[in-house]
């Protein structure tokens, strides 16, 4: 008898706080979740849910549970989203970490212009013996010299541990050397000795070509370190795991 007149009480529900039981509490706090919060902070389709959850039948008991069942549903599954998120932001911290303990050296990123001689030979002489140091010989309006510069700027953002220079061949001192017969010219250094000299590179390309051209040309001679993930490639792989 008291659970049929508890149950009654429970159905009786017309919106207003006066039932204290477990289903009595859960209608109040939709129908105050409606009043209380601003419109533009509850997602529209939540704001939907709860509108429907507290109009619908009563006498249903059915219903009633299944409501009861959508509202946990609804904010475990939004509760997931944000968990998801927060993991994702943790797990790019992790490897932004992981790529600053394990990239030794110092760290450069852009493409240098050396204005001189001196500059030349100090930036290969003082530089720390692991870094490999990529410089382009080259002048104005010389064929191939524009590209080759575009091609390692960007390449310069890809392999920031590698570093990247550019000086005209009348900069250098030893013009006689770097003709414009020989131009562009690549040279690569590392602990201050040359170890690999490609005179008029451009000739191992296409009529156009591009950073990806250039990398694979390095490459094929390991000249080039394994390339960094970056954020938003690590982005991209766990979209692509779901």
């Amino acid at each position: 008898m008291e659970e049929a007149k508890s149950q009654s009480l429970e159905e009786d529900f017309e919106g207003q706080a006066t039932h204290t039981g477990p289903k009595g509490v859960i209608n109040d706090w939709r129908k105050f979740k409606l009043e209380s919060e601003d419109g533009e902070s509850v997602p529209p389709s939540k704001k939907e849910i709860l509108r429907k959850m507290s109009s619908q039948s009563r006498d249903d008991k059915d219903s009633r549970v299944h409501r009861k069942i959508s509202i946990q549903e609804y904010e475990l599954i939004n509760q997931d989203k944000e968990d998801e998120n927060c993991l994702r932001k943790y797990r790019r911290q992790c490897m932004q970490d992981m790529h600053q303990k394990l990239s030794f050296g110092p760290r450069y990123g852009f493409l240098y212009e050396l204005e001189t001689g001196e500059q030349f030979l100090e930036t290969i002489e003082k530089e720390q013996k692991i870094t490999t140091i990529v410089v382009h010989i080259y002048e104005d309006g010389i064929k191939g010299c524009d590209a080759l510069n575009s091609s390692l700027t960007c390449l310069a953002a890809e392999y920031p541990m590698v570093k990247f220079c550019k000086i005209k061949a009348s900069n250098t001192g030893a013009g006689d050397r770097f003709s414009l017969k020989v131009l562009p010219t690549l040279l690569v250094y590392k602990g201050g000795e040359l170890i690999s000299n490609f005179i008029s590179v451009a000739e191992q390309f296409a009529e156009e070509f591009f950073a990806g051209d250039v990398e694979s040309f390095l490459n094929e001679y390991g000249l080039l370190p394994e390339r960094e993930i970056h954020a938003t490639e690590d982005t991209n792989m766990e979209e692509d795991m779901e």
